[in-house]
């Protein structure tokens, strides 16, 4: 198996059908390494530009849905780009990044890789993308829909006063919405935490 085909092989478990080989032809276009991580609390994907004669690297989290991976991957890759074109004389973020995300983002905004309404939600979005997809909770609450989850629920699903289990043994009662966030508190410690709605909880019954 040559590399394109190994490229898209490995695609296919991560992408939409119709985005790999775009995606592949880019693997080898702007000559980067993708690497698939596990899941980080701290970001759903990151760009590394070339370092001591190495190629430029991508990685991605693993545990995304097919749409929120391919969002992240051309996110990273709208890096990747601008740093060819730039280096470091322009912000990560800044107007640079976002033109060429928008330009790397167009062709894949038809029904047969994203469905209708994430794209309603991406064309907003793209209007002024952020520096994280993750940011704008309209698109995310849409992309969340696509989400495989087996015991979990979204907190602004609970109503106020249920119980849940956030992080594995954090245990909280649902409070008021504040603004975009929901006041949780703690037990039994009692302290007072905001929460994005679209946080993913655990229901229980006895903390």
């Amino acid at each position: 198996m040559n590399q394109v085909n190994r490229n898209q092989s490995i695609l296919h478990k991560y992408i939409p059908e119709k985005a790999v080989p775009v995606i592949s032809e880019w693997i080898f276009k702007y000559d980067f390494k993708l690497r698939i991580k596990k899941s980080r609390a701290t970001k759903y994907g990151d760009y590394r530009p070339p370092i001591k004669g190495e190629n430029h690297l991508i990685t991605i989290n693993y545990d995304m849905n097919k749409y929120a991976f391919l969002i992240t991957l051309v996110h990273e890759i709208a890096h990747l780009t601008n740093f060819n074109q730039h280096k470091h004389r322009v912000k990560p973020h800044g107007e640079e990044w976002k033109t060429h995300y928008k330009i790397l983002m167009q062709q894949f905004l038809i029904p047969d890789i994203f469905p209708p309404d994430v794209i309603g939600a991406l064309v907003n979005y793209m209007s002024n993308p952020a520096a994280s997809s993750c940011s704008d909770i309209n698109l995310l609450r849409v992309l969340k829909k696509y989400d495989v989850r087996q015991h979990t629920v979204l907190l602004e699903e609970l109503a106020e006063g249920v119980k849940f289990m956030y992080n594995k043994n954090r245990y909280f009662i649902k409070g008021e919405q504040v603004r975009k966030r929901f006041k949780c508190t703690e037990v039994p410690s009692n302290r007072v935490y905001l929460f994005n709605p679209l946080a993913e909880v655990l229901v229980v019954d006895n903390p």
